[in-house]
């Protein structure tokens, strides 16, 4: 805490910031910007580690995440990440051996902190219901769900290798979970659903995988301590096809790594634009990382094109998550609202019928967020 001028107490807020390759640096200094005005409202100071990551690091240290910057991101309170990676075709960061590339110190970072729990919301805002590719009879009144995708486990972090098998180059990729690792984010899953619609929807491929038998079985034992919330199970092709199909059906969506991976791109679309999908990965303690589900879209970077909206979303779930700044989170939500109410839009998220003068920039839709907090 420190004291301002007329004596009184202010939070400080100790936050890690790694801006990222691509778009990431565009879209971070805009949640900045609305956090440093949010804080002088609600009282707080904001202090800023700055962290590099991904191609940012390789370009600086040779790898993609140092372990001075895994201490420094455990020195905060939490860490607002924007995008990490580039264009695998054309970038040089896509010629070194893979565990050396961009996306592998993500990984690395996830894994030093603990961050096994990633939360993705899907909202249609009545604002954006044109947006959506969905038929309108089936997002009227719009959406709102929750994804629960692991985060450290499975696909992502097996065993894999690539060898010559008999005169013929194999590759292989290990998936496999134990019941510890599904029952902490099983539970994770279960308490948001209370807080939520009380439903939980565990998305498995267990007509086939060992491991999401493994993982249909640990999540009914968990349900047994939450009776007051309705589980059910469905195959990930299902899912797929559910949520374009009936999205409303949704309350919280519980899953592996990959099977998360794909469903919080597709619900990402759905609502309009992945430019509009925050996202935060949380440890057993508050800490969590905060970022866009949208990749580093090197194509647009620097033409200030990008939707800086899912990383101030994600910095209003950082304060509420981790940083005990629930109504400042909740101005910040109203601010987005405000925002698309009052007829803003960046251009991924315009259509034919958006005047032109109400197309904004990344910097100019940042402006407009923060004008209405």
């Amino acid at each position: 805490m420190i004291t301002d001028f007329l004596g009184g107490i202010r939070m400080n807020l100790k936050i890690g910031v790694i801006k990222g390759d691509g778009i990431g640096p565009e879209i971070v200094r805009e949640a900045m910007k609305v956090l440093d005005l949010v804080g002088e409202r609600f009282g707080h100071t904001c202090e800023y580690t700055e962290l590099l990551l991904g191609g940012a690091s390789i370009d600086v240290h040779g790898v993609p995440l140092t372990d001075e910057t895994v201490e420094e991101a455990k020195q905060c309170g939490a860490v607002l990440m924007g995008s990490i990676g580039g264009d695998a075709k054309t970038s040089p960061w896509y010629k070194l051996e893979p565990s050396r590339r961009p996306e592998a110190g993500l990984l690395r970072i996830r894994k030093e902190l603990g961050l096994f729990a990633n939360l993705r919301p899907a909202v249609l805002y009545e604002e954006l219901k044109d947006a959506c590719p969905l038929k309108p009879e089936l997002t009227e009144g719009g959406f709102d769900f929750m994804i629960m995708r692991e985060l450290t486990g499975g696909l992502y972090f097996g065993e894999r290798k690539t060898e010559e098998i008999g005169g013929v180059m194999t590759a292989m990729d290990t998936l496999s979970y134990n019941e510890n690792e599904i029952r902490r984010i099983a539970k994770r899953a279960f308490d948001i659903a209370q807080k939520r619609s009380k439903k939980v929807t565990s998305v498995d491929k267990a007509n086939v995988l060992d491991s999401s038998r493994l993982w249909r079985k640990v999540t009914e034992e968990v349900a047994k301590d939450y009776p007051d919330v309705t589980l059910e199970h469905m195959l990930v092709d299902n899912c797929a096809m559910q949520i374009v199909r009936n999205p409303k059906q949704f309350d919280v969506i519980l899953t592996e790594n990959m099977f998360g991976d794909i469903l919080s791109d597709e619900a990402s679309m759905v609502t309009g634009s992945i430019g509009m999908l925050a996202s935060a990965s949380l440890n057993d303690s508050k800490f969590g990382l905060y970022e866009p589900s949208g990749g580093s879209a090197p194509d647009i970077a620097g033409k200030g094109l990008a939707n800086p909206l899912a990383t101030i979303a994600s910095a209003a779930m950082m304060l509420r998550y981790s940083l005990d700044q629930p109504a400042a989170a909740d101005a910040i939500d109203r601010a987005i609202a405000a925002a698309l109410a009052d007829g803003w839009r960046t251009a991924d998220i315009a259509d034919a019928s958006t005047p032109e003068e109400k197309i904004l920039s990344t910097a100019q839709m940042g402006e407009a967020v923060a004008s209405l907090l």
